[in-house]
């Protein structure tokens, strides 16, 4: 008896997977255009997100070119035995994913910070503020402002199973490729980290109030999320 080993689902994976075994077989040939997110989504019966995050690991392992304006295309897939490539990995979850679990994680931790920062970690972050404004200011963003920014509040909740997952869910989105691809492409397009809004989060924790802690943070994230889908919206249809 073969026993497998199970393996986390990830939505957009089994999406790609299935796109990539309807260009194998020709199905899908090259050069023909993908139906819209829209359709895809309705067929696959999951959101947009995971079909965008599909569609992101497909164009990572050149099975496909998405063109702004006008949709998303099957590219010959060929390699040097002339035979079709095989492409995709699991490389984790993706982007959104990633961000929505960010979302539900950070928003409650920014509450308990309001109650627990030090003012060392009060410093440090408002250092890692400044860092980021003056980034803005020179329309230079590398986001390790940002990521150190998240990651203070995050050890301000003094818990360090939250500490630890924030710095888990950083470090899945920089080592992955299509998490690399997808915000490299966000930045490309001038969408970035908003030294405003980190500012309020700030503000809220100066305030020790909990509440607007947890509002100002689910906002940012918030406005993260819609941001980018806006983005792929323009690229993928």
């Amino acid at each position: 008896m073969r026993i497998e080993a199970v393996k986390v689902r990830r939505l957009y994976l089994e999406v790609a997977n299935q796109i990539e075994n309807f260009i194998k077989s020709g199905e899908i040939e090259p050069g023909q255009r993908l139906p819209s997110e829209r359709d895809l989504a309705q067929q696959f019966e999951v959101s947009r997100p995971t079909i965008r995050e599909a569609m992101i690991a497909l164009e990572i392992a050149g099975l496909v070119e998405i063109r702004t304006g006008s949709g998303i295309y099957v590219l010959p897939q060929m390699d040097t035995e002339n035979n079709l490539t095989s492409g995709l990995r699991d490389e984790g979850p993706g982007p959104f994913e990633i961000l929505e679990a960010r979302r539900l994680l950070e928003s409650e931790i920014a509450a308990l910070a309001a109650a627990r920062i030090t003012p060392a970690q009060m410093t440090e972050m408002e250092e890692a503020l400044h860092d980021m404004e003056r980034e803005d200011s020179q329309g230079s963003i590398s986001e390790e402002a940002d990521q150190r920014f998240h990651c203070i509040l995050a050890e301000a909740a003094q818990n360090s199973a939250l500490a630890s997952m924030v710095r888990w869910l950083w470090e899945l989105r920089n080592r992955s490729e299509i998490s690399a691809v997808f915000h490299e492409r966000v930045r490309e397009e001038g969408i970035h980290p908003s030294a405003q809004e980190h500012r309020a989060i700030f503000e809220a924790l100066q305030s020790r109030d909990p509440i607007s802690a947890r509002q100002t943070m689910a906002t940012h994230i918030s406005n993260a999320i819609a941001a980018d889908r806006a983005l792929l919206d323009r690229k993928n249809n």
